[in-house]
């Protein structure tokens, strides 16, 4: 039973960042803090937000949870402070362990290997399923963007299946009926969102320089798109909208920041590219720190545009920022801000798809997934082989699934990896307190504490649907560990060959 919590020296993972098994260092500061943006602006502010402002309504018209109203400012604050905690945790172990596997080394070396696997598995909610949520939206966006210039794509090309037996709209119903059939199976597919998968996959290939590149672009389009929100915006306020201020008292600030809370996702994403990173030791903690100062002050600003604009019964929509723009008058412009949520969305996803492998090649490096998911490019450095995967795998989920679904079994995820970054600062300040700590957080016991605390506070806001499912999800990747990871891995073979 000990060995499962065996712990990995961190002498060790530092060693396997250098020489030919590690990936090439070619970030700087600059470059992670785009990146921070580019994961953490996407759905969440251009879709999610809505619906944090005005709750959620099922299909028979029950209350399936509470929203913020125009008091959605402080969901954001909320957020901000807890994802504060918790991002120096990630900055003070990414600084120690400048290494791919994010959460999940780290967790190997202060919780031990069965933990770290867990998180391992766990990460695949926050990158891959999240992305899946991401995709369908951007291809939402992306129909509305070009039904504004003329042109309709049927719909059968841009309604998935599940989506469709989700839906309360008679109109998608009649859809089934009405769309092509193979052996009585309607086809209804997210084409656009399976094809924007397939191109960021074909883009991260190239490398990761170039990929920064490509992301560092696409964020100064998005921060355009959003000040030209918040400018345009501005004119149009009207106090009125702003009460009741908390229609729903704190309760509605709760559950509104479960919903917002996909809107931060990402920042912890910066800590994946730790092996390509120059000088990690001073670079990470910029970045991660950095990049979610900006995203916080961004949403604060945006959030008190948006809920002073419309009353915020009207932003239960897909995308609330141009239906603002759009029922105050600016249609133009809300078109304008489409094309940047479009694009905002393409570095989420850049993001996220750059994560996701470089979590499945550490995991390999250390047996617990087979070795060819350790493979490198001989040409980029980067492990071409779990990129076209985790592509695969995004974009044919993308293809048929349903974005409601993976929304909160992201949320879940994500927060159930912070929570344990969190305890294992504490572990490893108490095991190996002389160890030297290029960042340090300060006042340690309270602010991992509270951070832990925090996201478990942030979790229980979640439907009980999504604690089922979550829970569903860690028993398969405990049957997957016993049944392959726990008898390759390379830790495991080492104790046994000196034993």
């Amino acid at each position: 039973m000990s060995q499962l919590f065996q712990r990995k020296p961190i002498a060790e993972l530092v060693q396997d960042t250098e020489g030919a098994g590690g990936l090439k260092r070619s970030l700087g500061a600059g470059d992670l803090i785009m990146l921070a943006i580019g994961a953490v602006i996407g759905a969440g502010i251009f879709g999610a937000i809505g619906t944090a402002a005005a709750g959620q309504v099922g299909p028979n018209g029950e209350v399936i949870r509470l929203g913020a109203g125009p008091a959605l400012v402080f969901s954001f604050l909320l957020l901000g402070g807890a994802c504060a905690l918790a991002g120096l945790c990630y900055a003070e172990l990414a600084a120690m362990i400048p290494q791919a596997g994010s959460a999940y080394a780290y967790s190997y070396a202060t919780l031990g290997e069965l933990v770290a696997w867990i998180i391992g598995w766990d990460l695949i909610l926050e990158y891959a399923v999240g992305n899946v949520a991401v995709a369908i939206s951007w291809g939402d966006y992306f129909n509305t963007l070009i039904e504004g210039v003329g042109v309709h794509m049927p719909d059968w090309l841009h309604t998935g299946y599940r989506t469709a037996l989700l839906s309360s709209d008679p109109a998608i119903h009649g859809l089934l009926a009405s769309a092509p059939h193979i052996a009585g199976v309607p086809i209804l597919v997210h084409v656009p969102a399976f094809s924007i998968v397939m191109l960021i996959t074909w883009l991260l290939l190239q490398g990761a320089r170039e990929s920064a590149t490509a992301n560092n672009i696409m964020v100064v389009i998005k921060l355009l798109a959003l000040t030209l929100f918040v400018a345009v915006g501005a004119t149009h306020l009207h106090p009125a909208n702003y009460h009741p201020f908390a229609p729903n008292g704190f309760r509605g600030i709760h559950q509104g920041a479960a919903i917002v809370f996909f809107a931060y996702i990402g920042f912890d994403a910066i800590s994946t590219a730790a092996e390509e990173t120059k000088n990690p030791q001073r670079n990470l903690p910029i970045g991660i720190l950095g990049g979610l100062a900006i995203c916080t002050v961004i949403y604060v600003i945006v959030g008190a545009v948006l809920t002073g604009m419309v009353p915020y019964t009207q932003l239960a929509v897909a995308d609330p920022l141009a239906r603002a723009l759009q029922l105050s008058g600016f249609t133009k412009v809300g078109g304008v801000v489409a094309l940047g949520a479009v694009v905002s969305m393409s570095a989420v996803l850049l993001v996220f798809q750059y994560g996701q492998p470089r979590i499945f090649f550490a995991m390999a490096r250390d047996g617990l997934l087979p070795q060819w998911a350790a493979r490198l490019s001989p040409r980029t450095r980067i492990p071409a082989v779990t990129t076209i995967i985790t592509g695969v795998f995004v974009a044919v989920w993308a293809l048929v699934g349903d974005a409601g679904e993976t929304y909160d079994l992201t949320n879940i995820g994500t927060l159930f990896a912070f929570m344990l970054v969190s305890i294992g600062v504490l572990v490893l300040r108490y095991k190996e307190p002389e160890r030297h700590r290029p960042f340090r957080v300060p006042l340690v016991w309270p602010v991992c504490v509270l951070s832990a605390g925090g996201c478990v506070y942030i979790m229980l806001g979640l439907p009980s649907a999504a604690w089922m499912r979550f829970g569903g999800w860690l028993v398969i990747g405990l049957v997957l560990y016993i049944t392959y990871g726990y008898t390759h891995s390379r830790l495991h073979r080492r104790g046994r060959a000196s034993a």
